[in-house]
């Protein structure tokens, strides 16, 4: 999953917040300086992860994808599916999605001093284009995608991916719905058990 989804399944505890979003950014175990609960939001992170990697839907959805983009069509799938998340965002939760994206760009600047460099030197591009809020747009994933292909000094071609969610939106729409039903569970599963002791 994408950023808003990882932070979304932090269940609106702070620390679990951090951990989950800074995780992709700490390789192995270089994680114990940190305070407890955000080790162990890195830990849901990784779960999460896990959970998604080896579940049958979105291997459904990154198939669609595989003949053009490979490898990356699981990382596609992730940035579809935050769409799917910030699109039906009401259905999820009763937060507005602005409130609940400025109230995450102020945790962030709040905690920045332990953020990883990688994190904090995206931090100022996240916030400025607010990527959050924009995952609801088409344009806005246009933008995410057609980023993410020149970070691959243009080799991964997901700028082209739009197109593919274009037209085959209704089904990544449904396969996005059924398995973040069974994240969600799954998540608060997670949390309960590794972030509440």
């Amino acid at each position: 999953m994408n950023f808003l989804a990882h932070i979304y399944l932090s269940f609106g505890d702070d620390e679990i917040t951090i951990g989950n979003f800074i995780a992709d950014s700490i390789k192995a175990n270089k994680y114990k300086h940190l305070p407890d609960r955000i080790q162990k939001g890195i830990l849901l992170h990784r779960e999460i992860d896990t959970y998604t990697d080896t579940h049958p839907i979105p291997r459904v959805s990154s198939k669609r994808l595989h003949q053009n983009y490979s490898h990356y069509s699981r990382v596609i799938v992730d940035i579809f599916y935050d769409h799917f998340l910030a699109k039906n965002w009401k259905q999820y939760s009763e937060t507005p999605l602005e409130i609940f994206v400025d109230k995450f760009y102020d945790l962030l600047e709040d905690n920045y001093t332990i953020l990883p460099d990688g994190t904090k030197r995206m931090i100022p591009y996240m916030i400025s284009d607010n990527w959050l809020l924009n995952y609801a747009q088409m344009d806005g994933i246009s933008r995410v995608l057609s980023g993410m292909n020149r970070r691959t000094n243009n080799k991964s071609k997901m700028n082209f991916a739009i197109l593919d969610l274009e037209k085959n939106y209704e089904a990544f729409e449904v396969e996005f719905t059924d398995f973040f039903n069974e994240l969600v569970v799954f998540s608060k599963q997670k949390y309960t058990s590794i972030c509440e002791y």
